[in-house]
């Protein structure tokens, strides 16, 4: 942590920029596969709070492609997250040449009832919530974040100004997560925009559990999801 923290975020602000630090650190995370407290963390918010320092959490598999090469591209550090439970996903990859700018947010489903905003696990579990949500006649836009820092703010503003409502979707645990930072920065720049408070839906404030049930009951499910936009649609 030193190494990273003091030595390779800061580096280029110590040497007033003379020096460039390309580095990616690839750093498996998350949890859901009863690998214990010790490893089955999510961490991202320890990075983002650390000024120099370039955090990314890609989703599907496309998005590990085009975001990794951008990564290795750049001349700033990067925090490369891929949740373990994403390593087997399949699906399209381009083939050849392919990057995705880092900062850029995407709408991985239109909607027009409220926003969630997730990335990483949580997308897969907004996208699943979302199915059950247009089957009530609730039309959700999800959008993957991708990279969380720096942060497409510009998205989730136009997002938001259309839908008036969100909810935030992460596995790691609440308090301190990055889902609050996304609360306070949308409660001052979009206030008059929002119909209804903005809810969060994370993983409790607990080191993960070995046991599959209580591991479960600890992380956040579909059906949390689906609770939480229907409280802020007031449906």
């Amino acid at each position: 942590m030193d190494e990273i923290a003091n030595q390779t975020a800061k580096i280029r602000y110590l040497l007033g920029g003379q020096a460039k630090v390309p580095l990616v650190i690839w750093a498996p995370d998350g949890a859901g596969l009863g690998a214990a407290a010790h490893h089955s963390q999510s961490l991202e918010s320890w990075f983002i709070h650390t000024p120099g320092l370039k955090v990314v959490v890609p989703s599907e598999p496309a998005d590990v492609k085009g975001l990794l090469t951008a990564s290795l591209r750049d001349d700033d550090p990067v925090i490369f997250f891929q949740h373990k439970k994403l390593f087997a996903k399949e699906g399209p990859v381009p083939e050849g040449e392919y990057c995705l700018p880092l900062g850029k947010a995407t709408i991985k489903r239109p909607g027009r009832d409220a926003t969630i905003l997730t990335y990483g696990s949580g997308f897969y579990l907004s996208m699943e919530a979302a199915k059950e949500l247009s089957n009530m006649g609730i039309e959700i836009e999800v959008i993957d974040l991708r990279t969380l820092k720096p942060l497409d703010f510009k998205t989730i503003a136009e997002s938001l100004k259309k839908t008036n409502r969100a909810v935030v979707v992460h596995e790691a645990c609440l308090t301190g997560g990055f889902g609050a930072e996304l609360v306070a920065r949308i409660s001052t720049e979009l206030f008059d925009y929002l119909d209804s408070p903005i809810l969060r839906v994370a993983a409790k404030d607990v080191p993960i559990p070995f046991a599959p049930p209580l591991e479960k009951f600890v992380l956040p499910k579909v059906d949390d999801i689906v609770g939480a936009v229907r409280q802020v649609t007031y449906r």
